[in-house]
């Protein structure tokens, strides 16, 4: 069955459950309004199902390749990122006065979604792209933003992001790339990065690096790290790309999946380079690209989760297997009950999941557009469960769907063992998910729970909301709420953060339980109390929704009996 994008879905979501009717009631995005994002959401879906779908199987089965030190790709994704580009999508929510769209974030991770579903290799272009242009609009002078942004928005040149290093994974503060200064404004940046996704392409007219390296002198660790832009070809008087810059890919990486992404390694030997923001300040304008990009990642998991679900409901609807024990049913599988729970389990994770991702992008454009202090920090609060959730979802779900296929799951023909491929990198770039939950429960709990807690208010007065309609999910959705305070409570009285880190993967996953609860039954009394949407909340609530307990026992076991087992225990 050809990819279906949920335009449905997302008009669903957007207006009955994540609030997005407060982002077009504010005066930034008032011209976005239910009827303009259901007419964005309709031309994306199309895009999606008609230039980038077709192209998935192209990434898998002819990956890219460096030829000359040239990397050619994927037969079709020139033209696949070409209808990205003039569709305006890599500059959804880009400023208007550099040629964006200037739509709400909301809808850009609605169209992010879909694109990952129809082509998850080819979409981490333009992904890189929107987390290098929300970096220079923050952080660049008047001079790069003027020259760069355009280019980037238009999708005429494409970004990247460079940080890690053969000796500097997770810890970036380990990074030895030295950038020192020509004299003339430009900097000499010198050293090897590696997993550069999209680091080339024979498609674009430029690639435009964004480098972090350290100035001489420069404090140790993350404190002494600059950024700096480094094209790959240096743009003239007139700023068409010129001569080449003293950079190249060394090589690209043979990859479990994603084969269609050039993901490279990459060689600066004293290429020029212009600074982002201030010295030694490149953290702080990097993490505005990874935060945008984390986000992105998570909604690239669900994207993943969608498609595997779509091919896989189409097995169960075709394939005859066994006697069924159901009459009047269509005679597949789908008739079996166990493969009934896997399916039930996909769809239903996975509105879970979108719903926190949506939710997340409104508190982003919210703080954009109100300033708020509240809606930043529900957004920063938001984020590792986003990317974190959304990216197991999305794995777990391919899973799933290889299960559901039987035997053919696991024959490449199919093209189901793809998305489990291709998706279990999302659980490792931009944070492992492990660093996420370290940052929700160290760093996101730094404001003494305050975000934390207004998101359990919220969850329990739409409880109580939702208790006459339906008492047995609205109850079982407050207790969980309850169940889950407590354990907030426990890691805020933690003093040592080991302790909390210890059990932060159970409670990022427990939280996001607990939220996908909230938005199910959200959904549910939209609806009425009756329809699918609210018979797959009962199923969430019912089945999936009671694993909260066992993993926030789990988040509050701290750290000593892991440190019990000796390394010798291990061996």
């Amino acid at each position: 069955m050809p990819y279906r994008a949920p335009v449905d879905e997302f008009r669903f979501l957007l207006e009955h459950v994540v609030g997005y009717d407060q982002v077009a009631a504010t005066e930034r995005f008032s011209e976005a309004g239910p009827e303009t994002a259901g007419a964005i959401l309709s031309e994306a879906g199309k895009m999606c199902e008609t230039a980038l779908a077709p192209l998935q199987r192209n990434g898998d089965l002819h990956p890219a390749r460096l030829e000359d030190g040239v990397v050619r790709c994927s037969p079709g994704f020139a033209e696949g990122y070409r209808a990205i580009a003039e569709g305006g999508w890599v500059g959804i929510s880009a400023s208007p006065e550099n040629g964006g769209l200037g739509l709400p974030h909301t809808l850009a991770t609605a169209v992010n979604d879909m694109m990952s579903s129809a082509c998850l290799a080819l979409q981490l272009a333009p992904l890189m792209s929107q987390g290098q242009i929300e970096a220079l609009e923050n952080h660049a002078s008047e001079e790069i933003r003027a020259l760069y942004l355009p280019r980037l928005i238009s999708g005429e040149w494409n970004g990247t992001m460079n940080l890690t290093e053969p000796q500097a994974g997770s810890d970036v503060g380990a990074l030895r790339s030295r950038a020192e200064p020509n004299g003339d404004g430009t900097y000499a940046i010198s050293g090897q990065k590696i997993f550069i996704s999209w680091a080339d392409n024979d498609f674009t007219a430029n690639t435009c690096h964004l480098v972090l390296a350290r100035l001489p002198g420069a404090p140790e660790g993350t404190r002494g790290i600059s950024l700096f832009m480094v094209p790959k070809l240096i743009p003239d008087a007139q700023g068409n790309p010129g001569r080449p810059n003293s950079l190249k890919v060394v090589s690209l990486e043979h990859k479990m999946g994603l084969h269609g992404s050039p993901t490279a390694v990459m060689e600066y030997d004293r290429a020029t380079g212009w600074m982002v923001g201030e010295p030694n300040a490149g953290m702080r304008a990097m993490f505005t690209m990874m935060n945008n990009a984390r986000l992105g990642v998570g909604v690239q998991g669900i994207g993943q989760a969608e498609a595997a679900y779509q091919q896989a409901l189409a097995h169960a609807l075709e394939r005859r297997q066994g006697r069924v024990p159901v009459q009047d049913g269509p005679g597949t599988i789908i008739d079996h009950a166990d493969v009934r729970r896997m399916l039930a389990t996909m769809k239903a994770e996975t509105f879970a999941a979108r719903s926190i991702a949506l939710a997340c992008a409104v508190a982003i454009d919210m703080g954009h557009a109100t300033g708020q202090s509240g809606w930043r920090a529900r957004a920063a609060f938001l984020t590792p469960i986003a990317k974190a959730f959304g990216t197991d979802i999305g794995y777990e779900v391919a899973d799933l769907g290889v299960q559901v296929h039987g035997g053919m799951g696991y024959i490449e023909e199919t093209g189901a063992a793809q998305f489990l491929r291709d998706s279990r990198v999302l659980r490792i770039y931009e944070g492992t998910n492990g660093i996420q939950a370290m940052d929700l429960a160290g760093r996101k709990l730094g404001d003494g729970g305050e975000a934390a807690c207004r998101l359990l208010d919220e969850i329990q007065k739409g409880a109580e909301a939702s208790r006459a309609l339906l008492p047995d999910l609205a109850t079982a959705v407050w207790g969980a709420s309850e169940t889950l305070r407590e354990a907030t409570e426990w890691m805020l009285e933690q003093g040592d953060t080991n302790e909390r880190f210890a059990g932060a993967v159970p409670y990022l996953r427990g939280f996001a339980r607990v939220l996908g609860a909230h938005y199910h039954l959200k959904a549910a009394l939209a609806e009425g109390g009756k329809g699918p949407r609210s018979r797959l909340a009962a199923f969430y609530i019912g089945r999936l929704l009671p694993e909260h307990a066992g993993l926030l026992a789990h988040a509050r076991a701290g750290a000593e009996g892991l440190y019990a087992l000796s390394v010798d225990d291990f061996s």
